[in-house]
This record gives C-alpha cells, structure tokens and sequence, in this order.
C-alpha cells in the first residue's frame, strides 16, 4: 500500500459524515525530504492547508505566523519545514471542535496506515487533539505529557505545544524539547 492509496480510501470516507468538510486536496501527506520525524497536526487549518494546498503556508505562498515559529524551532534540529513529513490526525475539516474527539477516533486506522508507511523514528504531536487522537492515554492536563516519550507501534511519540505565535508555550516551551531532540536525532544517523 502507498500514500496514495490512504489517500483515495480518506477520499470515499463518510464515517465522520456531516460533522466535517472534506479535505479538498489531493493527499493529506505533505511529504518531506526525510522520513525520521513526523509533525502530527491536530486538523487541517482553514487559513492554511486547506486552502493553499501546502501546509504551513497560505494561499499566497507565504509562510503562516505558526509555520515561522515552527522552522526557528526545526532551526534547532538543523532542519527545514520542506524537510519533513506533516500529517493531521484528523483528515477532514471539523465544523465545530466539539467533533474533534470523535473525527480522531473515526481517522485513527488512516492515521496508523500512513505512519506504517512513512515509519518515522519520531513523531511530533501538536498539542492536545492531535496527542489524543494518535495516543490512548489519560491525563489531566496537557502540560503533564509535553516533552515526554511515549511507544505506540513501535514509534516514539513526543507531544509539543502546538507552535502558534498566540500562545506563550508556542516557541518557549518546546525549545528544550527540539534542542534534546536534536541529540536524539544525531544520534539516530550516526
């Protein structure tokens, strides 16, 4: 199976049904030139995504204010947004966020199909949803899981504070996380 194929199958799903806009774009994967790190989204964004085409940027090509907070962090692992994977947890677009926790459950066998193929070494889950929908854990708050490692299928999942410029956790609270990440991911290509 291929990315593609994923793709075609989230095409022809109605699980979520009224609850969600259809994605409107041909994958739900933007590819990177490197497969060891995913960044996991929440939903696709309505300014961004799902109207460009190309995540984290709008339609005039133009790098959103959470994709600019995004790459100075990626700066810290040597990297660039075009270099890695990005997915969403969730596929289509929610109508209303009171949906988002039903939309995960429902995109979960997709989201595990596209992880199988793409086998990153490290996922990056942006903040609470996104953690939510591609982890079976409990917590309280989000703050408890940020920056720790978890397994699922063999993968390790990170949990970070989605990098909006809007929140003070944004760029402050993951820079540690990306600078340990940085050793991790060293490491793995030696």
């Amino acid at each position: 199976m291929q990315l593609i194929d994923v793709d075609n199958e989230i095409y022809k799903c109605n699980l979520c049904g009224s609850m969600v806009e259809k994605f409107p774009n041909s994958k739900t994967v933007s590819i990177g030139t490197r497969n060891d790190i995913v960044i996991l989204g929440e939903a696709p964004a309505n300014n961004g995504w799902r109207k460009s085409g190309i995540a984290w940027y709008d339609v005039n090509h133009k790098l959103l204010p959470s994709g600019v907070v995004l790459q100075k962090l990626l700066d810290e692992i040597n990297l660039k947004i075009e270099d890695i994977y990005f997915l969403e947890a969730i596929k289509c677009y929610p109508k209303d966020r009171k949906f988002l926790i039903k939309c995960g459950v429902n995109c979960k066998n997709y989201l595990i199909k596209q992880l199988d193929i793409i086998k990153p070494k490290i996922i990056l889950s942006l903040g609470d949803a996104a953690t939510r929908s591609v982890l079976n854990l409990k917590y309280k708050k989000f703050k408890d899981v940020v920056g720790k490692t978890f397994e699922l299928n063999g993968y390790k999942i990170i949990p970070i504070y989605h990098p909006s410029p809007i929140s003070p956790m944004g760029y402050k609270g993951n820079v540690e996380i990306f600078k340990k990440l940085n050793i991790k991911v060293s490491d793995k290509n030696e």
